[in-house]
């Protein structure tokens, strides 16, 4: 599944709550509920295991116990825009576990490059080999 049919699929899922914030907007915070809080469920996404053990790496403490996605905005004075904001991340969230991280390709060293590794590493043991107690035999 695509990232972005992976994230068409949450936004179709996704719950939202309007909650009491405690960011900007003076007295406007006592009246409006502007904090949005969306919860998704990760089971409901059918996720293959690598995208979904990546996923839960990535949230970290944003994923309960069942299963699910809990984020809260409350960055802005609106509601739309604190809803905006949460979607977005959770997107961002989205989009990082559904992308593969490159494979490391191996390295390759030739043979002048292993003989002189060595003949460093023999010089470098000669020199701490030589900072032992002064012996006076």
């Amino acid at each position: 599944m695509s990232a972005d049919a992976l994230i068409a699929r949450a936004r179709s899922l996704i719950e939202e709550s309007f909650i009491a914030s405690a960011g900007p907007g003076g007295q406007n915070v006592n009246k409006v509920a502007t904090a949005v809080q969306i919860r998704l469920d990760v089971f409901a996404l059918r996720l293959t295991p690598e995208v979904f053990h990546r996923l839960k790496e990535l949230a970290g403490s944003k994923m309960t116990a069942k299963g699910e996605i809990v984020m809260t905005a409350r960055s802005y004075r609106t509601q739309e825009q604190n809803r905006e904001d949460a979607r977005a991340r959770l997107a961002q969230l989205l989009r990082e576990a559904a992308t593969l991280p490159a494979r490391r390709a191996k390295s390759r060293l030739n043979r002048v490059g292993k003989t002189a590794r060595l003949e460093t590493k023999k010089n470098r043991g000669a020199v701490k080999a030589g900072r032992g107690k002064v012996r006076l035999d």
